[in-house]
């Protein structure tokens, strides 16, 4: 379960985002991300909004494939802190996850 009492995107104001027993996915991530870089006003044209809300899908799906990248980076990163620590054991663990 995750939910999301953010304020408008444009006000910048404080956001709380919360999980239950887990941390956030990559796409909740990426969903709170790009709700601050693209908004679109209710009075826009309707083409206008069309143009915006479909660029703001590509953003939320390109942005959650770099976010997964990263996680993909830092886990080989803590496998081989893990190898070179004498804990192989342990980073195989990791590395299933």
């Amino acid at each position: 379960m995750w939910t999301d009492s953010a304020s408008t995107p444009t006000d910048f104001g404080i956001t709380v985002a919360t999980t239950q027993n887990r941390g956030s996915t990559p796409e909740e991530i990426a969903e709170r991300c790009v709700k601050h870089i693209i908004s679109v006003s209710d009075t826009a044209p309707e083409v206008i909004k069309a143009q915006a809300l479909a660029y703001k899908e590509q953003m939320l799906v390109l942005i959650s494939f770099y976010l997964k990248e990263a996680i993909k980076s830092d886990r080989t990163n803590v496998y081989n802190m893990l190898c070179d620590a004498g804990q192989p054991k342990l980073a195989e663990a990791l590395r299933r996850l």
